[in-house]
């Protein structure tokens, strides 16, 4: 009897503590609450111990239905929609809205002066964008001082927004075929290079204390890498694919080009291991390379010649010369002489423009990736289908593979660097 109790109980101690060796995984929830989690992600952890076994990201809380939002509303009304997207690029993302637009009327433009404007303040967003991604990375990490360089600089870009279009960060400001005038003037430009001059100070700052850092690069390197299938199957872009050496970039396509692009001078820049340190690389480079373009964009605008004559345009009275363009240009189309051409006018903004009927895919190299806009038009004033291709969407499905076989502190390092915004993801 002894015997049989002692086997009993020999027998239901040893398959108790195989079953708890077997189940030994610890799950976990990572967010939304966390400081690091860049907005409302949720990720359900799987742990051995503190190594990562299965991540399972769950988005959605955030979600609006933006598309269907901009479905109902006239063309104009919508552009102040994709500001709420992604909320630290602003213009790259009307950027896409109004080439869609454009494409739908074929109204093209490479070379006119609101072009090259556009491709200035779509640097000056990149450079927006890459600071907080830097700062808000660097801060998770551990290291504090780059967040203090970085915000002051994007302290001046904001100041710019608002001096263009009266907001800090939802700015509308492109419009199809055209810009908001109203803010510009020489003096606005006059401190954009001057901005651009002190930006290089700030970022040789910030990439003097976190290129050399022990801490940082052992946090950063051969962290979140990624391989070629992986990333082409999820279908990343921007800074995380071009980590890895795919050159991929919108602004060089020479078929489908966009904007003024085709005739600067710039250069991309790739990794190799695709980790976390050479997206880090990669977006303090890109913003050399934009304060490099915005410099261009300056000496071109203000080389501009007269059509009547050869003369060259003066840097002080060349946004006179456009404000004489652009009064006339209004001239012609509205002549408030009578009260039929003033009703004309405001039937045309509160009714909104036909777009012809047709289909369009336009995308533009947003800071984060490719952000594009696919819209069918009925030949009406409001989009009969508006889809949109937000790059952190793609980014989120990544980072459950990414994540895989490292410590849990590694989590926040992963994705600062993939530098998601959720308003993004879940539009």
């Amino acid at each position: 009897m002894r015997s049989s109790l002692f086997n009993f109980w020999h027998f239901y101690l040893s398959q108790n503590s195989y079953s708890e060796r077997k189940i030994k995984s610890f799950v976990l929830n990572f967010g939304p609450q966390h400081p690091a989690s860049h907005g409302v992600l949720r990720v359900v952890l799987q742990l051995s111990g503190e190594l990562i076994e299965k991540a399972d990201p769950h988005v959605g809380f955030l979600h609006r239905g933006t598309e269907k939002l901009i479905e109902n509303r006239i063309y104009l009304q919508a552009i102040p929609y994709f500001d709420r997207l992604d909320y630290v690029s602003m213009m790259t993302q009307e950027h896409a809205f109004c080439l869609s637009i454009e494409a739908l009327m074929n109204s093209t433009s490479y070379t006119a002066i609101y072009v090259q404007i556009r491709v200035m303040f779509d640097e000056l967003t990149r450079i927006m964008n890459h600071l907080l991604a830097l700062g808000c990375h660097s801060l998770d990490v551990g290291n504090m001082s780059p967040v203090f360089w970085a915000f002051e600089e994007r302290e001046r870009l904001m100041e710019f927004y608002e001096r263009v279009s009266g907001a800090r960060m939802h700015a509308a400001f492109y419009r199809p075929n055209e810009l908001d005038w109203t803010g510009l003037n020489y003096q606005f430009f006059l401190d954009v290079s001057l901005f651009c001059k002190n930006c290089f100070k700030s970022l040789t700052e910030i990439f003097a204390v976190l290129t050399s850092n022990n801490i940082w690069k052992t946090r950063l390197v051969s962290v979140g890498s990624l391989n070629i299938h992986d990333a082409t199957g999820y279908s990343v872009s921007g800074p995380v694919l071009r980590s890895i050496g795919i050159k991929k970039d919108l602004r060089f396509r020479k078929l489908d080009t966009y904007a003024y692009y085709w005739y600067l001078t710039l250069h991309s820049f790739l990794g190799k291991r695709g980790d976390s340190y050479d997206r880090f690389l990669i977006r303090i480079r890109e913003m050399y390379e934009s304060v490099n373009i915005v410099y261009q964009i300056l000496s071109n605008i203000t080389n501009i010649k007269k059509k009547n004559n050869n003369s060259k345009i003066n840097y002080f009275n060349f946004f006179e010369y456009v404000y004489k363009l652009q009064h006339n240009k209004l001239n012609k189309k509205t002549k408030y002489i009578s009260m039929e051409s003033l009703i004309k006018h405001f039937k045309k903004y509160s009714e909104g423009e036909r777009i012809p009927r047709g289909f369009t895919y336009q995308a533009v190299e947003a800071p984060k990736g490719e952000f594009g806009v696919s819209l069918i038009s009925d030949g009406t004033t409001k989009p009969y289908r508006c889809k949109i291709r937000t790059p952190s969407y793609h980014h989120t499905h990544i980072m459950a593979r990414s994540v895989q076989g490292h410590y849990m502190a590694d989590l926040v390092t992963i994705i600062g660097s993939q530098d998601v915004v959720f308003g993004d993801v879940d539009r």
